[in-house]
């Protein structure tokens, strides 16, 4: 059986969201395209074919009619290409019409449900109520749909389309997969847009923290398509940990150097309240578990970080959404008393930091 089939028999049914026995994803995550210098530099692009929604083809009609509706109106509203939603849905569940455990009712292996594949906790995090009958329900595809749209945006979509297909199944033989779906169902003239993780946006600093907080998120933007090199420690290579440590050493603050060694170090700071230069740590990677994260991420405004992600992803290091189903919590480094005194010796010996 070639692989593309086993993947496409084994992606039925299987957790696409933040899938948590994710399909080879280093602990330490680097490596991308572009190459910058000492400040944030802006690399904008023209993303107006990202969201257009393009005409049905022949092969679209295998499609059941109460899906294409559910998919075009989804895709209208929330800017995503109907035909990426429809081609989720096809490797997902056949379009709900797969038998398998966990699509019309219950849970698959992994804890997803329903014809989009949710688990329960990111559909709480991004579910809607498509039909306004005042219940989130992950197996009504009036309700699934457009929550896939809804969780794809966030993750990116459609500016860094295939970064977000990635984040919705942890494979890149997946993201080709939905790809090649997405092409038949217009006739294969499609191309989806992927801007690197540098948009306009990106490029903003923070402007309501403290000169030392924008200095050290200035100095981690600004490693943005360095490569990843495990173990690496700048300065023109990173892991996920490393990057951390050397935007905080920028600014005379030494933390420790690896993840596990840095979840403990700061001070602990509740969801929802976190804070630009706040560290957020996941459950990713082997060895890894809700107590004992394996990577991290730097905070430089809502639901948005810094982080080196993989070798293969793209953009390696740049800017991604932290609210993901594996994000275990966040620590402050600059609220441990010690930190404290050394940033107030630090301001008084440069005015205005």
């Amino acid at each position: 059986m070639t692989t593309r089939r086993l993947l496409l028999a084994g992606a039925l049914g299987v957790a696409s969201l933040l899938f948590v026995g994710v399909v080879f994803i280093p602990i330490l995550f680097g490596a991308g395209q572009f190459m910058f210098g000492g400040g944030v530099t802006s690399n904008c692009v023209d993303v107006t074919r990202a969201g257009s929604q393009p005409d049905a083809a022949d092969d679209a009609q295998a499609i059941p009619s109460n899906f294409l509706g559910l998919y075009r109106k989804a895709g209208e509203k929330y800017g995503i290409p109907w035909n990426v939603l429809a081609a989720v849905g096809k490797v997902e569940t056949d379009h709900g019409r797969s038998r398998l455990p966990g699509v019309s009712s219950g849970e698959n292996y992994a804890g997803a449900g329903g014809p989009m594949q949710f688990l329960a906790p990111t559909f709480k995090s991004y579910g809607v109520d498509g039909n306004g009958d005042g219940r989130k329900d992950r197996y009504d595809p009036e309700d699934a749909i457009p929550s896939a749209a809804n969780y794809l945006k966030a993750s990116g979509a459609p500016e860094r389309m295939r970064t977000a297909i990635f984040a919705y199944n942890h494979s890149w033989d997946y993201v080709n997969l939905v790809l090649d779906w997405a092409k038949k169902y217009v006739g294969g003239e499609f191309e989806v847009v992927q801007a690197n993780g540098i948009n306009c946006e990106d490029n903003e600093l923070p402007s309501d923290v403290g000169g030392l907080v924008q200095r050290i998120i200035k100095f981690a933007m600004a490693q943005r398509g360095k490569p990843y090199v495990f173990g690496a420690n700048g300065p023109d290579a990173w892991d996920c940990s490393s990057l951390i440590q050397g935007a905080y050493r920028t600014v005379g603050l030494d933390i420790p150097r690896t993840t596990f060694q840095q979840w403990p170090f700061g001070v602990k700071v509740d969801k929802g309240k976190e804070q630009p230069g706040d560290l957020v740590f996941f459950n990713s990677g082997p060895g890894t578990s809700a107590s004992n994260p394996g990577h991290v991420g730097m905070v430089i405004g809502d639901n948005k970080m810094i982080v080196a992600s993989c070798s293969t992803c793209v953009p390696a290091i740049g800017v991604k959404p932290y609210k993901r189903s594996d994000w275990v919590g966040t620590t402050r480094p600059l609220a441990r008393p010690d930190f404290k005194r050394k940033v107030s010796e630090l301001a008084a010996d440069r005015p205005g930091g």
